[in-house]
């Protein structure tokens, strides 16, 4: 069963608050049946964080013993953008709810993950417009010895990643994750740095899904991956939304690999630049 929480404007000025609405759930029947809870707009999460309400629901965890998907920022960007939306630190909810397999955060302002310990957890989504190095160390640093699915957003610097592509050589030459069989390094302005220290990683060869779209991959990036062999034994290669030329995309679907590379980009005409997809 799967229920969403949203406070929306007008509520909030009228005084909901999204502690109430947990409140208020986790008082009827049903909440014992809840096997995914999404947490959309808080009302006014450009100003607010879920440090105000997540207090509230570790306290009622009892009231949601069959939980196993965890979503705190689902909100489009009509109810706010994604590089408005405040965090916070969000592990106490993992500490919580001991059984979960699935969290996804979306915003990473003021995000920490502090500590990311978890024995269930199999899946572990960010979407946001820029992830700080800080997070990226805090995951690199988890204990999550079931994940599976590791999805991250990497974003620009104006957006909030302050990294550089050493922030992301762990995940890669030193993954913590044995049972990591996704992994996603997306939405990056460093996305032809990463594809080619993917190319030959050893991460590689414990992957099926390897996720690198939605950045600014140019031919550059793309022809490292396309002359690696260990590439070649991933089940899935996802590179849509990129600025490769089309004589490379025809190469890809050529190669005999399956391969997403669909939503061709245009760099800017006067100063080559190149935008991800996520961003503000």
């Amino acid at each position: 069963m799967e229920v969403k929480l949203v406070v929306d404007y007008e509520a909030y000025e009228n005084g909901q608050t999204m502690a109430k609405s947990i409140e208020e759930l986790a008082a009827k029947p049903e909440s014992a049946q809840i096997t995914d809870l999404i947490i959309g707009d808080w009302g006014g999460a450009y100003e607010s964080s879920p440090e105000d309400f997540i207090p509230v629901l570790v306290k009622l965890k009892d009231q949601f013993p069959k939980i196993r998907k965890l979503f705190i920022g689902d909100m489009e960007y009509d109810e706010c953008e994604v590089s408005w939306i405040n965090q916070t630190n969000l592990s106490p909810l993992l500490e919580a709810f001991p059984a979960l397999e699935s969290f996804h955060i979306k915003g990473s302002q003021d995000l920490s993950l502090e500590p990311l310990r978890h024995s269930h957890l199999q899946e572990l989504v960010i979407i946001c417009g820029g992830l700080p190095a800080r997070v990226l160390q805090q995951i690199r640093n988890a204990e999550l010895p079931e994940l599976r699915k590791l999805e991250l957003y990497l974003g620009v610097e104006d957006y909030g990643f302050d990294g550089n592509l050493n922030d992301i050589l762990p995940f890669l030459d030193s993954n913590p994750f044995p049972k990591l069989t996704y992994l996603g390094l997306k939405d990056s302005e460093i996305q032809d740095e990463i594809a080619i220290a993917a190319a030959n990683a050893p991460v590689i060869g414990q992957l099926e899904v390897l996720d690198l779209s939605q950045g600014t991959l140019s031919d550059k990036g793309a022809e490292a991956l396309l002359a690696s062999e260990s590439i070649k034994g991933l089940k899935h290669l996802d590179l849509s939304y990129h600025y490769m030329s089309s004589e490379m995309m025809q190469r890809w679907k050529s190669s005999g690999l399956s391969v997403n590379v669909e939503d061709q980009q245009e760099a800017d005409e006067e100063d080559d630049w190149r935008y991800p997809s996520l961003t503000e």
